[in-house]
């Protein structure tokens, strides 16, 4: 009996094309330049988080129900009296993922939830941060099926990063697209 191990169909999918397209693209010598994503961080800040606790533990239950993993919540680092905030108080929610979980979250997100966003032309290319990190904001959290939209009381939003090893932004650009991430307008290189 052979026991194989579980590899998510990104996870594949990244070995089998993505690096050799990405060697041949940018002329690396070894496939071990070619960029890989890292992590994947999700994070969502919740707003009357400092009037009502309750805010900050549901955010963080449903970040733990899209991603799978636990999320924790995020504290304030400093007091602003004019927004009733005090140091160390919980105003967010926030989970990183990598490995399976990252590539399996990745896949659901490209396959499932961005198709689900009304008018959906694709995502933006220009959210990256000049070092190959690519932050993607969704508006509503029930674009994830996992979410039950008839226990929902807020439609909220949460910022998605994806953190990878190129250098540039052309090789993350390349890197994502090659993954399948839907962007709007296509760069032809």
């Amino acid at each position: 009996m052979s026991t194989k191990k579980y590899v998510p169909r990104l996870a594949g999918k990244y070995k089998a094309e993505v690096v050799p397209a990405l060697v041949k693209k940018f002329g690396y010598k070894t496939v071990m330049q070619a960029p890989k994503l890292e992590k994947i961080c999700l994070n969502r800040g919740v707003n009357g988080a400092t009037s009502d606790k309750k805010l900050v533990d549901i955010a963080v239950e449903e970040l733990t129900t899209i991603t799978g993993q636990k999320a924790v919540s995020t504290l304030s680092k400093k007091d602003i009296s004019n927004f009733k905030l005090r140091k160390a108080m919980p105003i967010g929610a926030r989970v990183t993922l990598r490995g399976e979980k990252m590539f399996e979250f990745l896949d659901r997100l490209i396959a499932v939830a961005l198709p689900r966003v009304r008018d959906f032309k694709g995502v933006n290319d220009k959210s990256f941060d000049g070092r190959g990190n690519y932050t993607l904001g969704v508006t509503e959290q029930i674009i994830f099926p996992e979410i039950d939209i008839d226990k929902v009381n807020k439609i909220t939003g949460l910022d998605i990063t994806f953190v990878t090893t190129a250098n540039t932004d052309e090789e993350a650009y390349a890197l994502l697209k090659e993954l399948g991430m839907p962007f709007k307008n296509a760069k032809n290189n």
